[in-house]
């Protein structure tokens, strides 16, 4: 409990930081859409084999096809774009897209934390996927949706 105070004290000094925030979750977003490239392209990346990834990342034996993955790619390329605030379209139509970005990733994360992929996701069930969804896939979504979502805060001055 001492540790918690702290913990969330420098969350808070963090958050108000919006140059910092945009720039690691717009980092974050990217990175996740190369490795969903690397995958499209066979790499099992970070796992032995592409069934070990399989089972892991999507609940069951069989990866999605390339064009699939690649469709998350980009998805996943868009909304580090929108996050990073890159000078695409109106200013408004940006955080509209910002705004869509974190409530994805909030309900994907709500849904990972809970257990509930894959009432949503078909066949993502897999007694693995779950572990890791409840562990690390949702708490990860949901870190990205407040940080996406914090760049649409007013700036303190």
């Amino acid at each position: 409990m001492t540790l918690l105070r702290p913990a969330c004290r420098l969350t808070l000094r963090v958050l108000r930081l919006p140059g910092v925030v945009r720039a690691l979750t717009s980092a974050a977003l990217a990175v996740i859409g190369i490795v969903h490239v690397a995958w499209s392209r066979g790499s099992a990346f970070p796992y032995p084999n592409r069934k070990e990834l399989a089972q892991t990342v999507v609940g069951n034996d069989d990866v999605p096809g390339a064009a699939a993955t690649l469709g998350v790619a980009g998805a996943l390329f868009a909304a580090a774009a929108l996050v990073a605030d890159v000078p695409i379209g109106s200013r408004r139509l940006r955080r509209v897209g910002v705004a869509g970005v974190a409530a994805v990733l909030g309900a994907r994360g709500v849904l990972g934390i809970t257990g509930r992929t894959g009432d949503v996701v078909r066949g993502s069930t897999g007694a693995r996927f779950r572990a890791f969804d409840r562990t690390y896939f949702g708490p990860l979504c949901l870190a990205l949706a407040a940080g996406a979502a914090s760049t649409l805060l007013p700036r303190r001055r």
